[in-house]
């Protein structure tokens, strides 16, 4: 194999698990935000909800996804008709599954840190004439920036190790939507263990190094 080819699938799942973990970082940030602020009828059952993808194997998100953008639903059929392309079995697939099974443990992470403000500062700068945005922008992001490293970069790692949900519902096309995950399952089933041993090789030092910044994040 030559060096573009191999290289080819390491890109594309940097360029998804990036993507994806700005999006979810984004979204995970204003869910754990609004979850910790309002209480309301049903919050466990959303709160569940949010979590489910965490416990649920890929296979199956992936089919959830699968007929949700498919096009025999609505939001597919919507899909295609606004973009002039299916989003099933495309690098937007691959990064919308990367989202879903990135999400609980974003939330999860920033709902932590969130707990962890102090009240009393954000209701002396409410007493203090700042509007909800400026406490959030000003008091309650700044005091969780460590949570929000952490949470970032645990989305990244997730959205790179992604194989299940995007095999579903992006496929597995060289050069398109092969990510490493699904590189190296047809490396092993073709039968080609050291060309699966340096994709593997590969994801576990990104990984690692992921983690690595992590935990350095929660011990400064």
């Amino acid at each position: 194999m030559s060096w573009p080819e191999f290289w080819t699938p390491i890109w594309l799942s940097l360029q998804v698990a990036l993507l994806s973990s700005i999006v979810v970082a984004v979204l995970g940030v204003g869910a754990a935000w609004w979850m910790n602020r309002w209480s309301f009828r049903g919050k466990t059952l959303l709160e569940t909800a949010f979590m489910l993808p965490l416990v649920l194997p890929p296979t199956v998100v992936g089919f959830v996804l699968l007929v949700l953008l498919g096009r025999k639903s609505w939001i597919g059929r919507g899909i295609e008709w606004l973009f002039s392309a299916p989003i099933i079995f495309s690098w937007w697939a691959a990064v919308v599954a990367s989202i879903i099974v990135a999400f609980p443990l974003v939330y999860q992470t920033m709902k932590v840190g969130f707990t962890s403000v102090d009240r009393d500062l954000e209701g002396a700068a409410r007493a203090m004439g700042a509007t909800e945005w400026q406490v959030f922008a000003y008091i309650t992001l700044p005091l969780t920036y460590r949570a929000l490293i952490s949470a970032f970069i645990l989305g990244f790692a997730r959205g790179l190790g992604e194989f299940g949900a995007t095999l579903m519902i992006a496929g597995n096309i060289p050069g398109k939507t092969q990510t490493i995950p699904t590189a190296i399952y047809v490396a092993v089933d073709s039968g080609n263990s050291a060309l699966a041993w340096a994709w593997s090789g590969s994801l576990i030092v990104i990984s690692f190094l992921m983690l690595l910044l992590t935990g350095r994040k929660k011990n400064t």
